[in-house]
């Protein structure tokens, strides 16, 4: 394996080969720069060691689930996006050499053979998401409230419910005892069941966040935390029952896999990557963590670049230090998680945020504090800050453009929009809205009436006004479009953009993309290629068809 010391290898663009080059890099009248590489893996969930020895790694918001080969660093797709398993956030292998996925979103479970065959086992589960095998039979939990823990019968069969109430299981495991070892997330709980049914024991109570249990080869309990720290309990269920806590730096950890050497690699939901984690916190990278979009973006007066990342705030490393962060990665810094964030916008010292929850919030790096403003919004994406300081919002399922005050009194500027994504204000404070739906960039008036500045747009989505010129994203076509507001040209200042689905990926269509489930969990992300205006005059976008951020500065109209 890699010296502790090497850095990680670097991977390519989902999109190397399929533009002019091949490398990956826009096109266009200027020179664009990547700020962070591409991320390799779309979020990291389940991982589970393969017969073949490789690390496989479930990408649910990528869709995919991905082999690792852990000396050489090689990383291979063995389940594409696009086929019948949608969002993989666990994996388990039985006996036979066959794969079981448990497919969050749609609520089923998968069998991929060794031959690479598919078949469904069930989709009378809720939610799925903790798998595991015990020899060649196949066990999996609910992350809901008052979730089951099921025994599934790949031959056929109804399910048998072991036990209920569980309060959001995941990732678990059996235990050295043969019991099924298994966290409640909610209540900060560990319990044991029987594989054959039976009474649950609690086994640890007061555990920080718990998201996987999982066992070493000397049969000690680890169980990972999904905070900001990275913590592990290491907990002796053969002595005294005395636990030891480590602090890894990862954030949002997620599940655990042990190799035949007993060492320990983690994966992270909000990072993504793949890291070794020795007994005493320190950490080596194996596969580096990026961005799981990157979706809305904002700089700050000082030039610090923000994005809202799905599951956290974070930014670009910065390019004149060392580009790892406390972890030992290469790539997105991490501000602050903040679950299901996609719309950000950067007011003084503070961060207006957007999320797929339907609210808006507003985060005080400097307090630490996250103050919730509006709830109950269908979808809100893009936000910006008007010239009197209220919030200006695009509900893109709803259709509509809010105001939201600082008394957080929410007032209708505009509705009856087909899908509105982005908002952007002008030098004269006039409110501009990128609606992806029609093709169009309008102009909200006075009298509540929109005017059409740029229409024949291939799903514009995000929006930033510099000077005289409005600059939107066309998703639909891949490329930045500007267009003068004073003579109403407009022209193309980059293109073969890696925005929206990467290839061959067979996204969903916008109106099929789940914002939630039916319990109100979190679903797929919806996607969002924000942009912004630096104070140097340059452009910042979300490249989140590879995990990327571009830098540019436009040119201006041709000559």
């Amino acid at each position: 394996m890699r010296e502790a010391d090497e850095r990680p290898v670097a991977y390519p663009s989902r999109f190397d080969g399929t533009r002019p080059g091949g490398d990956g890099q826009a096109t266009g009248r200027r020179p664009v720069q990547r700020l962070n590489p591409a991320n390799p893996l779309w979020g990291s969930n389940g991982i589970a060691f393969g017969p073949d020895g490789r690390l496989y790694v479930a990408e649910f918001l990528g869709g995919r689930i991905s082999a690792v080969d852990l000396d050489a660093g090689e990383l291979d797709v063995v389940v594409p996006a696009g086929g019948p398993v949608e969002s993989p956030d666990d994996l388990a292998f039985g006996a036979d050499g066959s794969m079981y996925v448990a497919d969050l979103v749609p609520g089923r479970v998968w069998r991929r053979s060794p031959q690479g065959e598919y078949s469904l086992v069930c989709d009378e589960v809720q939610n799925p998401n903790g798998i595991t095998c015990v020899g060649d039979r196949l066990f999996v939990n609910e992350m809901k409230p008052d979730g089951r823990l099921l025994e599934l019968f790949p031959d056929g069969g109804e399910p048998a419910v072991l036990t209920g109430g569980l309060a959001l299981g995941n990732a678990m495991q059996r235990g050295p005892d043969g019991w099924l070892y298994y966290p409640h997330m909610v209540s900060g709980q560990v319990w044991r069941i029987p594989p054959d049914g039976g009474e649950p024991e609690l086994v640890a109570d007061q555990v920080e966040l718990p998201v996987a249990v999982r066992f070493d080869l000397a049969g000690v309990l680890h169980v990972l935390s999904l905070g900001p720290e990275g913590r592990v309990t290491r907990i002796d269920l053969h002595g005294t029952g005395s636990r030891t806590v480590v602090s890894s730096g990862v954030a949002g950890l997620d599940n655990a896999a042990f190799d035949a050497e007993n060492r320990m690699f983690v994966s992270s939901y909000a990072t993504g990557g793949i890291t070794e984690m020795h007994p005493d916190g320190r950490t080596r990278v194996i596969v580096p963590r990026g961005f799981d979009g990157p979706y809305g973006v904002t700089v700050d007066l000082g030039g610090t670049v923000y994005a809202a990342d799905h599951y956290r705030v974070a930014g670009p490393p910065a390019a004149e230090e060392d580009t790892r962060d406390a972890a030992g990665a290469e790539g997105p810094v991490s501000h602050v998680l903040a679950p299901f964030a996609h719309g950000i916008a950067a007011d003084g010292d503070l961060l207006h945020l957007t999320s797929q929850f339907g609210d808006v919030r507003t985060y005080d790096p400097g307090e630490g504090t996250m103050r919730t403003r509006v709830v109950g919004l269908r979808r809100p994406m893009g936000i910006a800050v008007g010239p009197a300081g209220a919030l200006v919002v695009a509900e893109s399922g709803g259709g509509r453009i809010l105001s939201v005050a600082e008394d957080d009194t929410v007032t209708v500027l505009a509705e009856g929009l087909g899908r509105p994504v982005d908002v952007a204000f002008d030098a004269a404070g006039r409110c501009h809205v990128s609606d992806e739906r029609a093709g169009t960039v309008v102009r909200l008036e006075e009298d509540a009436a929109t005017t059409v500045v740029a229409d024949g747009l291939g799903a514009p989505q995000g929006l930033t006004v510099v000077g005289d010129t409005l600059y939107t994203v066309e998703t639909g076509r891949r490329r930045l479009r500007a267009v003068s507001l004073t003579t109403s040209a407009s022209w193309t200042e980059a293109e073969d953009l890696p925005v929206g689905g990467s290839p061959g990926a067979g996204h969903r269509q916008p109106e099929a993309e789940p914002a939630l489930f039916a319990n109100g969990l979190p679903g797929l992300a919806r996607r969002f290629a924000g942009i912004a205006a630096a104070p140097d005059g340059s452009l910042v976008l979300s490249a989140n068809g590879e995990g990327t951020l571009l830098r540019l500065t436009p040119s201006g109209p041709p000559e």
